[in-house]
């Protein structure tokens, strides 16, 4: 029998490489796929891979994707840094469209150059209020975060549903469930004509500036890294647990929250039951993908934009259902957790006790 065996060094060349790898078993493997559903290989991945971006349009919408992708997971990365896993950014998400987009409801005719910060610093509150509950829950009660913001999560799509079929469901909607359209004050100006990527995605550029400062230069950042790796190094240090929960999921619901609020004020431009097609959770394969460095979830947030995209095309031109880009998530993000298994653990062969016991004897 086999077991698992941590090794004394990991190699942190391998660790850098377990990406790469695991986009390469990923590839491999949607290949036997695409075979298995009697589609040629490089066909699919021409689709999937060089036809969404083969104009100005493609690239907007990659870039349109990427943003709230990158955006949550670079507060997600702080928080698993320190141990502290968030599942429930998709939650935090909702609950910042809702606060921003509540927002633009209650001042929908209002023409005034303050309506959109006011959402934007509201949707950033939202966010951040539902990563605090699970905070307060853990530091009073010990509630485990991974259950609680991913049931926080639940609540928050259930609170949208109800808003926006009942108090703040358009009358001219034909009562489908979605608000009023907002009005030109209450959307992020686009950055160029006829293509939808616009100005939110400075705000993502700015957290990513601000997170590799906070990373690379913050004695705060050191902190969380202790207090994640060697949480009993850190207590002798003197290094406060309880603000290493609050600001681990304060922080990544903040950046969640602004993801909520860049898409009801952007690509979206009302509250409805589909804001996001899961960013939240991608975002989680996302951060793990970029090591957890904010300059790395760039380029994984790019790439994962490019399997949605991918996705949506492969629908059209080959007919594959929607679930393949979901199929393409989970296969990289448990290709990922293998290698990083593999890279810190080593295949031991288990000695039974009673052979053990008879070679002790003979010596």
């Amino acid at each position: 029998m086999l077991r698992l065996e941590p090794r004394a060094n990991p190699s942190l060349a391998m660790k850098l490489a377990s990406p790469l790898i695991a986009i390469a078993l990923t590839l491999v493997s949607a290949g036997l796929l695409f075979v298995a559903l009697g589609k040629q290989p490089f066909d699919a991945f021409r689709v999937f891979f060089v036809e969404p971006l083969a104009d100005a349009n493609g690239w907007s919408e990659l870039m349109v994707k990427a943003s709230p992708l990158i955006l949550i997971a670079e507060g997600l990365a702080i928080g698993f840094r320190a141990r502290i896993y968030n599942i429930g950014a998709e939650g935090q998400l909702i609950m910042g469209a809702i606060f921003g987009g509540g927002v633009a409801i209650a001042c929908n005719g209002i023409d005034a150059w303050w309506v959109l910060p006011a959402m934007v610093v509201t949707g950033a509150f939202g966010g951040a209020l539902w990563g605090a509950l699970p905070a307060w829950l853990k530091t009073h009660f010990n509630a485990e975060e991974t259950l609680t913001t991913l049931m926080l999560a639940y609540v928050a799509d259930f609170l949208l549903a109800w808003l926006v079929s009942d108090p703040w469901r358009d009358p001219a909607g034909q009562n489908f469930p979605q608000s009023v359209m907002f009005g030109d004050s209450a959307l992020f100006p686009m950055l160029f004509e006829g293509l939808r990527v616009n100005v939110s995605i400075f705000i993502t550029l700015t957290i990513v500036a601000a997170f590799w400062l906070f990373v690379s230069r913050s004695f705060l950042a050191y902190q969380l890294n202790v207090g994640g790796l060697a949480p009993q190094a850190a207590r002798y240090a003197g290094f406060p647990a309880r603000r290493t929960i609050w600001l681990s999921l304060i922080l990544s619901g903040l950046t969640a929250g602004l993801a909520g609020v860049g898409e009801v004020a952007g690509p979206v431009g009302q509250l409805n039951l589909n804001i996001s097609p899961g960013y939240g959770y991608a975002a989680i394969i996302v951060a793990w993908i970029g090591r957890l460095h904010p300059i790395g979830i760039v380029f994984s947030g790019l790439l994962m934009a490019l399997i949605y995209l991918g996705g949506e095309a492969a629908q059209v031109s080959l007919q594959l259902p929607a679930a393949i880009t979901g199929i393409f998530q989970g296969m990289l993000l448990f290709f990922l957790l293998a290698t990083d298994v593999l890279i810190d653990f080593r295949f031991k062969r288990r000695v039974p006790l009673k052979a053990a016991g008879a070679a002790s004897q003979g010596e």
